[in-house]
């Protein structure tokens, strides 16, 4: 590799952890808002331009629905920047080479079931959460359209993991912004020019979608790193193929499971009018940023806590926890302090409609002042992760933030039935499941530092933990 391209390299077994990990997080988190645009922006041009009454709630109704695949597809790239950071730290080149190409393979194939998945339970996934007649056939319809880039977003976030287990974030948020740039300018384009509704945005993400794609694997092909992708040595590795499942469907279960309990809460946002549904879909879109801002932090996390476990550097594992965990915190403090002073400007994005914008501000009220707690459960999780535990932290968020909030949908909230006693599902169920899992961390911690103390080289050590 040349000098200059070492130089903006992260090193991240070595250096200072808060400097290393907001720069290392810096070009995440705007690739990761990029990403929700893609929604997003749907969401606001079909709202704002469209002719189709019913599109901003069509469109909106998917975007749980929408959540819940491509957080398999994200948690399936959590997976391969695990297993590859690991094995840069442990100074294994053939081991990286390895994931690499095997991480590739999954990646298509992944893409392709989950795009037969979403489409397939479009129907009656959506028909039971209670989408209103008005908007199913525009839901449909823009899940059918939106999925057809579904491989392109899987091969995008494998070759996200595989540059970010590296320490370049920089790389993936430049095609991002590219893929970002172009699906709003197609959103415009589509609706605007093309008197085009629900099918002319769902189109424009898939062309996005598919771009960032093409983007990531021309850099993968071109790169001198030791993970260059190359023809000749595509094969399917199975020793390394069920490691990366290991710790990428679970993180991709956790992602879905999270949207899989949203589905049951939007059951309870879709008994109220249009009015609250369509606020509703306005709002939610706070989540996206605020969340995915945080992200940025959860997947630093996993990069270092890996890299310095594969290279035997136990000391800095629980700095980088922490480090990252005081990072998304006070993110997730001052982003829903701004929103929740700036709420009408935000909706008004989407809408002009004095109601829709009332109803959206109910949700933001409560989820403003809540989301800094959320990164005691998300960064715990993401350091399970980086020390290769998985199952027991998504086991622990099947019941905390899946399980609970579907008893707070159908025995707490109809006590009030009210959108504020609905809403407090979020903070209450983040907080009991973020508990268990700093439990559960303090566990594989401690286990950890016994396995890098033992007769082991750290490479043997991170394949046994």
């Amino acid at each position: 590799m040349h000098r200059s391209r070492e130089k903006r390299m992260i090193t991240m077994t070595s250096g200072s952890l808060f400097v290393n990990i907001f720069i290392f997080a810096l070009p995440l988190m705007l690739s990761n808002v990029l990403q929700v645009l893609f929604n997003m922006s749907d969401v606001a041009v079909v709202g704002k331009f469209s002719s189709d009454e019913n599109a901003l709630g069509a469109v909106g109704s998917t975007a749980t629905y929408v959540a819940v695949f491509t957080g398999l597809l994200i948690g399936f790239g959590t997976g391969v920047n695990a297993v590859v950071a690991q094995r840069i730290g442990a100074g294994d080149d053939e081991g990286t080479r390895r994931a690499s190409h095997t991480g590739f393979i999954i990646s298509v194939i992944f893409g392709l079931v989950i795009a037969a998945l979403a489409m397939g339970l479009a129907r009656p996934v959506l028909t039971l959460m209670g989408t209103k007649p008005d908007y199913l056939d525009g839901a449909l319809l823009y899940v059918y359209i939106y999925f057809t880039g579904a491989v392109g977003t899987a091969v995008y976030n494998f070759g996200n993991g595989v540059f970010s287990a590296d320490g370049d974030t920089r790389k993936p948020l430049v095609f991002l912004t590219i893929a970002g740039i172009t699906n709003v300018l197609l959103n415009l384009f589509f609706v605007i020019v093309c008197n085009m509704s629900v099918e002319g945005v769902a189109l424009a993400s898939s062309i996005s979608q598919w771009l960032s794609c093409v983007l990531i694997l021309a850099a993968l092909v071109r790169t001198r790193r030791v993970y260059r992708l190359r023809l000749s040595q595509l094969r399917l590795h199975g020793d390394i193929a069920g490691r990366i499942l290991l710790l990428g469907v679970p993180a991709g279960i956790q992602n879905a499971i999270f949207q899989i309990a949203n589905l049951f809460i939007q059951s309870g946002v879709n008994t109220f009018g249009n009015e609250v549904v369509d606020g509703n879909s306005a709002a939610v879109n706070a989540d996206s940023i605020v969340f995915e801002l945080m992200a940025a932090f959860y997947t630093a996390c996993t990069s270092f806590i890996g890299q310095n476990f594969g290279a035997g550097n136990r000391q800095r594992i629980l700095k980088s926890y922490l480090v990252s965990l005081a990072y998304s915190f006070v993110f997730g403090l001052v982003l829903g302090l701004v929103l929740f002073f700036s709420a009408d400007l935000f909706l008004a994005i989407f809408t002009d409609k004095a109601a829709v914008i009332e109803a959206g501000k109910q949700r933001l009220t409560v989820m403003c002042l809540s989301y800094a707690i959320s990164a005691f459960m998300d960064c715990t999780i993401s350091a399970s992760r980086g020390l290769n535990k998985t199952i027991v932290p998504t086991i622990m968020v099947i019941i905390g933030s899946c399980l609970f909030r579907i008893f707070w949908v159908y025995v707490i909230f109809p006590v009030q039935g009210t959108t504020t006693l609905l809403y407090m599902l979020y903070p209450v169920s983040w907080t009991i499941t973020a508990a268990a899992e700093i439990v559960y961390f303090v566990f594989a911690y401690r286990r950890s530092v016994r396995v890098l103390t033992s007769p082991k080289t750290p490479a043997e050590a991170a394949e046994g933990l």
